[in-house]
């Protein structure tokens, strides 16, 4: 261990440096002035902001070190008076060096033969943290004076202090108060209480043997120390300094926040050179939805993942980017980010296809379609129930995620009217094959939450592109884009306000969609308010399937508890002007059926040639003759079935006088009814 230097060298240093001083000052002017002083400027960890300059991540330096840059202003300045207090009470008016300090400790020094108190500036603290160098000899401490005489030169006051607050040690790899503030309380420096304050002003005197978390009782007793001087010092009350006492110390380090994981890494390959990365995320809001996303694996087995999203759709700032449950290691794979991982979106994009219908004027929400079995050139989609429905209104079709309608929309619009949709909505997917076919209305291309996020904003920014981004500044080149009318965009969204809810969910202000990938890979649920869009996916990062699960029962329920955690539910906007506001009888003729170009896949139905609708049949049998269809075929009278037949000729006994209500099925299930009087 190195010896501390004999008194007497001091006091011969201190003599030989008065001496100069007076008999040569322009000669040790020129000296002062001559001396070269270590860069100020050193590397330090890169920062991740949110939208209010919060702390989200940070990383350490290249030898490891935490070292997070801190200004003046933001650290309390109780600390500040505290430390100049207790370390160089002269600091606002010495020149680097404090004579009467450097004096006192020779004198003590030769008077005791050994060191009683220092004699280091805070100026001086800073020479030798800027260069490295130790304070075990007399050389050594001639060299930090004329370094903390040339600061003080170039230098202001405050910006000397700055530079003992970024370099101070406080215990293992942390330098700096910001850092010291994070790893022992898990705040920042703005606002310490003064037993905090007096723990910090402790450490860097001995920033070894002071560590909370090696030997707390000692760094505890020397707060103590600190917290009585100050008392005596009349910088701290009585009363202040008894309440501080009986605050206890730290006992562990904390570990430094790591907020949005992924997409501070994202930022930073971004921007590599970056020191400080700014994001649009809300720091409190981004810690209730990563605890949401671990909630929602919670108990479900080790390789459910999840991935979240919250924006503002009428600005596009990102809120909250959750990539992963946990940013680990784990079978769950969560150092991927999930939500830039391409998946199969589902029925996610319906509202789209709807939506795009809404705008060409082929249908009206109140249109009435058909759901029955389509053949377009071998490719014969289904629902997912295998039901058939018949004719419904769009309104329900869209409601109840049907396969069939919005397949046949799609066969109208033309599968690259779609993708040119996704692409107004700054949406780029991935096709397999390459050249999109009517699958894709289905799930049948790539795409990341993210892009799912952005294209329902711009539904619920009145159909309008967002500019959905992480960083605060609007996007180079961005140019906001149509991707539908506001009428259609709301005709969707009030749609979407009422799909199925969850079970105990009844807010109507939500518009919401699901979503399920072939084979239960991906689950999904986006949905909007008047303000916030949210965007959630499950399923395995691997790829592998789920069985059993749905958009609606697995992912749905996450989507609204994010909207719990958001706050209060901000109400969906009014209708636009020129909205048409029509039930199905008051549609213009060509907008009561969709009727699709060239039969649109739709096989031919049955039709009941006889009776015609509203005749009125003599006798007590009739004979019933379908057109159409695919035999057998079954008769129903009033609800009840009365006879089956692979002819389409049927006689139907037993009917009985007055109206009845005659229904023909045939075997692909597809339906006619007519209305007649048997007299």
């Amino acid at each position: 261990m190195r010896r501390s230097p004999r008194p007497g060298r001091w006091f011969l240093a201190l003599a030989l440096m008065l001496w100069a001083g007076g008999a040569a000052r322009d000669g040790f002017d020129r000296f002062i002035d001559a001396t070269v002083i270590p860069p100020l400027a050193i590397d330090r960890s890169v920062e991740v902001l949110d939208r209010n300059g919060d702390l989200l991540r940070a990383y350490t330096v290249a030898d490891g070190r935490w070292r997070l840059a801190v200004g003046l202003d933001a650290v309390d300045r109780g600390y500040v008076d505290m430390l100049v207090r207790y370390e160089d009470k002269r600091f606002w008016t010495h020149p680097g060096i404090d004579l009467r300090a450097i004096g006192r400790a020779a004198a003590q020094g030769l008077r005791y033969g050994r060191l009683v108190s220092g004699g280091s500036t805070l100026t001086m603290q800073v020479a030798r943290l800027i260069e490295n160098s130790g304070t075990g000899s007399w050389q050594g401490k001639l060299r930090q004076m004329r370094v903390a005489l040339a600061l003080e030169r170039r230098l202001g006051k405050e910006e000397i202090l700055t530079l003992y607050l970024n370099h101070a040690p406080f215990g293992g790899n942390l330098e700096g108060v910001r850092a010291a503030s994070y790893a022992w309380f898990g705040k920042p420096p703005r606002r310490l209480t003064p037993a905090e304050a007096a723990l910090l002003v402790a450490i860097p005197q001995s920033p070894n043997t002071r560590r909370p978390d090696r030997d707390p009782d000692t760094a505890h007793a020397a707060r103590d120390r600190v917290l009585e001087r100050m008392r005596g010092a009349g910088l701290l009350d009585p009363e202040t300094v008894a309440a501080a006492l009986t605050e206890p110390s730290p006992r562990v380090r904390r570990d430094f926040p790591i907020l949005a994981p992924h997409l501070s890494d994202r930022a930073r390959i971004t921007d590599p050179l970056a020191d400080v990365h700014a994001l649009t995320l809300a720091r409190d809001m981004q810690t209730r939805m990563e605890d949401l996303a671990a909630q929602a694996v919670e108990h479900r087995g080790d390789k459910l993942q999840i991935a979240l999203m919250v924006a503002d759709h009428r600005t596009g700032e990102i809120l909250a980017s959750v990539g992963s449950s946990a940013y680990t290691a784990d079978a769950r794979e969560g150092f991927v980010d999930m939500t830039q991982a391409l998946r199969s979106p589902g029925s996610t994009l319906k509202p789209l296809i709807y939506g795009l219908a809404f705008d060409r004027g082929l249908v009206h929400p109140e249109t009435l379609i058909a759901d029955r079995p389509v053949d377009f050139d071998g490719y014969r989609p289904q629902n997912f129930d295998g039901l058939w429905r018949g004719e419904l209104p769009v309104r329900d079709a869209l409601r109840l995620s049907l396969n069939v309608p919005v397949v046949s929309l799609t066969h109208a619009l033309g599968p690259d009217h779609l993708i040119a949709g996704l692409r107004r909505a700054g949406v780029e997917p991935v096709l397999p094959g390459g050249r999109p076919g009517l699958a894709i209305s289905l799930g049948g291309m790539g795409l990341r939450l993210e892009d799912l996020v952005a294209l329902f904003g711009s539904i619920a920014n009145g159909g309008e592109r967002i500019d959905l981004r992480w960083h605060p500044q609007p996007s180079a080149g961005f140019r906001p884009e149509r991707v539908m009318g506001s009428a259609p965009a709301w005709q969707v969204a009030d749609i979407l306000r009422e799909t199925p809810r969850p079970p105990g969910v009844a807010d109507r202000e939500i518009a919401f969609k699901t979503g399920t990938s072939y084979g239960h890979r991906d689950t999904w649920a986006i949905g909007f308010d008047g303000r916030h869009v949210v965007g959630v996916w499950m399923g395995r990062a691997d790829g592998t399937p789920v069985p059993g699960v749905f958009g609606g029962a697995l992912a749905a329920p996450v989507l609204f508890s994010a909207f719990e955690r958001i706050g209060e539910v901000e109400p969906l906007p009014p209708p636009p002007p020129q909205t048409l506001l029509l039930g199905h009888g008051g549609l213009p003729q060509p907008l009561r059926r969709f009727a699709p170009p060239g039969g649109g896949g739709f096989e031919a139905g049955p039709e009941i040639a006889f009776p015609p609708d509203g005749a009125v049949v003599e006798g007590t049998a009739l004979t019933a003759r379908v057109q159409g269809g695919v035999a057998p075929f079954t008769w129903l009278a009033n609800g009840a079935p009365v006879a089956t037949s692979r002819t389409r000729h049927t006689v139907l006994d037993g009917l009985g006088p007055g109206f009845s209500d005659l229904t023909v099925i045939d075997a692909e299930g597809r339906s006619a009814a007519v209305s007649f009087r048997l007299d």
